[in-house]
């Protein structure tokens, strides 16, 4: 982290916050909300089996709980953005911290696949709150230049989330049972609600932003199109929808009953497994978001880079000729899925130059709606296939060729008109920083 903490006064630009230690202070807060809300959202993926056994249903049922909970995280991103922009960071994060732990509790409580739905839509809905908050209090808090490093840290934190989901939740599952399990991992919720009272604040001192006055429907008619209207935006919705959600759909749900039931493998090397998707993840984060920060046109390569290398490890797993792939492949493919989640930032660095500081919300919550509907979407057509196959998980896993291939479309038709909106707004404002009166 030691880019994220450069000296205050270095190289900042006029206007611009400072970053610092007090900075890297107050945004570690926020990505500590931001970290147990994961914790929360993947919980269910190391918990599955676990879930058709306590509510007796089928892999459809199964994938309903994450569905709707990703339908209501979707589904909230534009709001959450616009919201964000208006109120704020700290009570939008407050609120979402508050909604994720009564779901959390309440899923750990529920007796019945009803009130389980219904718990998980209510974290899903806490959750929608958390990331697109925690980018904007980055932009608050650091230097533009710093933004791809913090955009890659967030999700950082995020998959260490991951990967608490992965060793801790499981093992509690297996030691005290499921209600104890899900009940004592709320109690996190309600360490970072008070961390987020005590400490968080929506900006440094001497800059705050202008306020944005009440203007009703209009005027969220006006940031979202004028949002939408960016070519950048729309990119950077593309490059999250095709890269995230191939990790995501393996760690939310699917991946311990694929290496589990078409694998053959024990649910503790399966664990190991997922525990190297997340660990990938994070290295790889580290190494994209250096890349990225110093140079710029390695956005795309590195999406569609790795789009094609987990299309090609999919293909090489469900293709093999054996009933079950070898270990190396698993472990290559796990690997290669861990660079999803960093590769799915690079869409934020799309949309951030392409929009003004007040939009920032709203272009953010557009472009991360992109991965949770194609997660959304894959995680359906998954739980259908299984039941229509009767197992069959070959068929079922191509349905990520589909999506990747659609939104592989969507870039290439983007990404020149996106590159070439991007360098006249960076030549714009050169111009004008030349001609302000000293």
């Amino acid at each position: 982290m030691s880019d994220i903490k450069a000296s205050p006064a270095a190289g900042s630009l006029p206007g611009e916050p400072p970053g610092g230690r007090r900075a890297l202070a107050v945004w570690g807060v926020g990505v500590a909300v931001y970290f147990v809300a994961v914790i929360f959202r993947t919980s269910l993926g190391v918990a599955g089996l676990d879930a058709v056994d306590r509510f007796g249903v089928n892999a459809s049922a199964l994938s309903t709980f994450s569905i709707l909970q990703l339908l209501v995280y979707a589904g909230m991103q534009i709001p959450v953005g616009l919201l964000v922009d208006r109120l704020g960071t700290k009570k939008v994060l407050g609120l979402g911290a508050l909604l994720f732990t009564a779901g959390q509790l309440g899923f750990a409580l529920s007796p019945t696949y009803g009130m389980a739905l219904a718990s998980r839509a209510l974290l899903g809905c806490g959750d929608a709150l958390t990331f697109i908050s925690v980018l904007r209090l980055g932009t608050r808090w650091f230097p533009a230049r710093r933004g791809p490093l913090v955009g890659q840290f967030a999700g950082l934190a995020g998959m260490a989330g991951n990967l608490v989901s992965t060793l801790v939740i499981a093992r509690l599952l297996h030691g005290v049972g499921w209600t104890a399990a899900f009940a004592g991992s709320a109690l996190a919720g309600a360490v970072v609600f008070v961390l987020l009272v005590l400490f968080l604040k929506d900006h440094p001192e001497g800059h705050e932003p202008q306020p944005v006055p009440h203007q009703g429907a209009a005027y969220v008619r006006r940031q979202i199109a004028a949002s939408w209207r960016e070519p950048g935006t729309r990119l950077g919705m593309w490059v999250h929808f095709t890269t995230q959600f191939p990790a995501m759909v393996f760690l939310l749900l699917w991946g311990m009953p694929f290496l589990v039931e078409a694998q053959g493998l024990s649910r503790a090397t399966a664990g190991e497994l997922l525990t190297l998707v997340v660990l990938s993840n994070m290295a790889v984060g580290l190494v994209y978001g250096q890349i990225v920060a110093r140079h710029h046109g390695a956005r795309l390569p590195l999406a569609l880079g790795t789009v094609a290398a987990t299309a090609l490890l999919w293909a090489a797993t469900l293709a093999h000729p054996a009933d079950t792939a070898p270990m190396w492949l698993l472990i290559v493919l796990c690997t290669v899925l861990g660079a999803c989640g960093p590769a799915s930032m690079i869409g934020f660095d799309f949309a951030r130059p392409a929009n003004p500081p007040e939009r920032q919300g709203t272009a953010s919550g557009i472009t991360n709606m992109g991965g949770f509907i194609a997660s959304m979407t894959t995680l359906f057509a998954i739980g259908v296939l299984l039941d229509a196959t009767g197992g069959d998980y070959t068929v079922a896993f191509s349905a990520v060729f589909l999506l990747q291939a659609l939104g592989v479309v969507q870039i290439l038709r983007l990404r020149g008109r996106a590159v070439r909106r991007e360098r006249e707004r960076l030549v714009a404002s050169r111009v004008e920083t030349v001609h302000v009166p000293a």
